[in-house]
């Protein structure tokens, strides 16, 4: 599948926050203290429907937190609003697929990516988490016993996606995506 691109539309206003480091207001008061994490591009729908955003995260507990929030928030401005069945399936996949990169995937200094593309025409999401390790790549998804309390992420992922895979990357890692059906936003006044 061709990579979708949409214009550069980097807003000026930065949401209101408790030092989330996300923000370009937190970035300039860390003083480029958390320079792990780039600076926040913003992409938003073209004129024939397509929107794309591209992220690296922390491998921690917190970073798949903000990996999620972060889509729902994009999706938003998108016209996907957080109560939507395309943001709720899309945001599952993203905590999935995150959680999965921080337990599974997790090398000291690298971070996972997300990406998600929405391509309104085909009217379905793409969702992509890359990291580091090539070595542990996802099976198949089974239920595991009624008594585990993991395990059950991909077949989550399975349910809520048309269809998904693995790849491996280049030069290291892997990327594991899922597409997700979405009707066309619901435009806001």
């Amino acid at each position: 599948m061709a990579r979708m691109s949409g214009e550069n539309t980097t807003t000026a206003e930065s949401p209101k926050c408790a030092r989330c480091a996300e923000c370009a207001d937190c970035a300039a008061k860390d003083g480029g203290r958390d320079a792990a994490l780039p600076a926040r591009r913003g992409f938003g729908l073209t004129a024939n429907g397509y929107g794309s955003l591209s992220r690296q995260f922390r491998p921690t507990p917190a970073g798949a937190r903000l990996a999620r929030r972060t889509v729902v928030r994009r999706l938003a401005e998108w016209g996907f609003g957080p109560t939507t069945d395309a943001s709720c399936s899309v945001a599952l996949v993203v905590a999935e697929l995150a959680a999965n990169a921080v337990c599974h995937g997790r090398l000291r200094g690298r971070n996972f990516h997300v990406r998600v593309d929405y391509e309104g025409p085909a009217s379905r999401f793409r969702i992509e988490v890359s990291d580091a390790v090539l070595g542990r790549v996802p099976e198949q998804p089974k239920l595991p016993d009624d008594d585990q309390e993991t395990g059950r992420g991909l077949f989550l992922v399975e349910a809520v996606a048309t269809r998904w895979g693995w790849e491996s990357r280049n030069p290291v890692g892997k990327t594991v995506w899922a597409e997700v059906p979405a009707d066309r936003p619901v435009p806001t006044a």
